[in-house]
């Protein structure tokens, strides 16, 4: 417990030296983020994109690491609280556990943003995206992919974050219903962690080696499974989430079915911006803001696909590799908030 009440000290005082520098230096709003990790791929490309939407809307982003810690993330927002930041980001770890800190957000009167989560406190905003659709349209295009049989798996982020439930349940839920034919034979969490993913696809492949496929909920969970499919000498077809730009190639290659559009930096730009316009004023129209995705995939796995009775919009890799990242366009202070907020009329 002594040691627990020095590191939160401590880093009460990190946070405290920082923004008290800022206020010193300067007016502009401070926007304090918890987020899971800042060491995986797709966080660090979020932060990135989200320091360039800070420097386009003039404000000032504080990142802290959870570290993948539950606790961790509860003393950082408990210290931005504490220290008066205009606004928080959070990328929560559970979406129950960290209620009663929210809570304590709005007795202070800080806007909060739950991130790619929909946690129910009442007082958050929550930047979501369409994931019971997405993943059940990964799911049927695996499963037609597969001609209906075979047998696959599913890497998962954490139990209770809300967009690997929510993912999980979505590509689950077609397969189960449409695909009685192909079996599920693992579903495992990785808590985010790229070395577990490694190990979970090797041993999956070990087990199985008539493993016909792996789905991921994100890209940072199937660029490691390669590796763990590779050291156990497996060969199967993937499918996965978030169109990060290393596993676009296997799109052209044809060792990915289909992918998804959210992209890391579209992620980062977003929610700061959102986080920036909310420390100005914004008034949303609603709570739950929804951010535009995009299936991408190859013209070669389209046309197979269709054949098999399954069409789809979607973007080529080479469009996503643009659309991931002229988020100042798509996001920018120029356009009006219901462009973030996904209520724009069409």
């Amino acid at each position: 417990m002594r040691y627990l009440a020095h590191a939160l000290t401590v880093i009460g005082m990190v946070v405290a030296t920082f923004i008290g520098g800022v206020a010193a230096a300067d007016e502009r709003p401070v926007l304090g983020i918890a987020a899971i990790d800042l060491q995986n791929s797709f966080f660090v490309r979020m932060k990135e994109a989200g320091d360039v939407a800070a420097q386009d809307y003039d404000v000032k982003t504080v990142w802290q690491s959870a570290e993948a810690s539950l606790e961790r993330q509860i003393a950082i927002i408990e210290n931005y609280i504490a220290q008066g930041v205009d606004v928080i980001l959070i990328d929560p770890m559970d979406k129950n556990a960290l209620i009663p800190v929210i809570k304590k957000a709005e007795e202070a009167g800080i806007p909060v943003v739950t991130m790619g989560n929909r946690v129910e406190a009442g007082w958050n905003y929550a930047t979501l995206y369409p994931d019971i659709e997405n993943m059940g349209m990964v799911a049927r295009a695996l499963g037609n992919w597969l001609g209906g049989e075979g047998k696959v798996a599913l890497l998962v982020g954490q139990r209770g974050n809300f967009v690997s439930d929510t993912r999980e349940k979505g590509f689950v839920s077609v397969i189960e219903s449409e695909f009685p034919n192909i079996e599920i034979v693992s579903v495992q969490p990785t808590d985010w962690d790229s070395s577990k993913a490694t190990d979970i696809a090797q041993t999956v492949v070990t087990a199985n080696p008539d493993l016909a496929a792996i789905a991921c909920i994100a890209d940072m969970l199937c660029l490691p499974a390669q590796a763990g499919v590779a050291a156990a000498g497996g060969e199967v077809i993937y499918a996965s989430h978030d169109a990060d730009a290393e596993l676009l190639p296997m799109l052209k290659r044809g060792d990915m079915v289909i992918n998804v559009l959210t992209g890391a930096y579209r992620v980062g730009y977003w929610n700061v911006a959102v986080g920036a316009r909310l420390a100005r004023g914004a008034e949303f129209e609603t709570k739950e803001l929804k951010m535009p995705t995009y299936f991408v995939t190859s013209d070669g796995n389209a046309e197979k696909l269709k054949s098999r009775g399954l069409s789809f919009e979607y973007i080529s890799p080479d469009t996503a590799v643009v659309e991931a990242t002229n988020y100042s366009e798509q996001m920018g202070p120029s356009q009006p908030d219901a462009i973030l907020a996904g209520t724009a009329a069409n």
